[in-house]
């Protein structure tokens, strides 16, 4: 907290959005959080019908399906969520925050992906939990486990590897005071 009084510094000028422009936001609103259900429910179709009948039926315990699932709900709806704003930062831009280029929004797009695959791996990983647990308390597991696996990634220091700008960078008027 700082003890200066707010008397000293200019005034944030607030612009006003038109009524064209609050209907465009609420669209886009919906729309992702249309895409991001939607992603959740054909990753669990898709995963389902790997699980039941199909190549991952050996792999997977009758008691760890709910595991499987769980990641599959994580992982479509993090992509329906991100496919749709990636797109929308390729086409919306202004001097705060300037469109994303093609080939950063390509690695974005291949982040999201990775981030899907090790979500999927750590819930097949918990899957296997349903060879010694009962499907409810599998399912527990997996939805902490899956729900807290981004937290090892958080920690990574990415601007060593010379990745900071690949998970983007802060924006807007505090991002000038930071970089100093």
């Amino acid at each position: 907290m700082s003890a200066e009084s707010g008397a000293g510094r200019p005034k944030a000028s607030r612009t006003q959005r038109s009524a064209a422009g609050s209907v465009a936001f609420a669209a886009g609103v919906l729309l992702v959080l249309a895409t991001a259900t939607l992603g959740a429910f054909a990753a669990v179709a898709l995963l389902g019908r790997a699980v039941d009948p199909g190549p991952l039926s050996s792999l997977v315990p009758g008691e760890g399906q709910h595991a499987l699932i769980v990641g599959g709900i994580a992982a479509g709806g993090l992509t329906g969520l991100m496919l749709p704003v990636i797109l929308f930062g390729m086409v919306r831009g202004n001097e705060d925050t300037p469109r994303v280029g093609p080939v950063a929004a390509g690695r974005k797009v291949l982040a999201v992906l990775v981030f899907d695959v090790l979500l999927l791996l750590v819930s097949l990983l918990v899957a296997q939990l349903g060879r010694l647990l009962p499907q409810q308390i599998t399912t527990v597991v997996a939805v902490f486990a899956v729900g807290f696996s981004w937290m090892p990634l958080a920690m990574v220091p990415w601007e060593r590897f010379g990745l900071g700008e690949a998970f983007g960078k802060p924006r807007g008027p505090s991002a000038s005071h930071q970089a100093q």
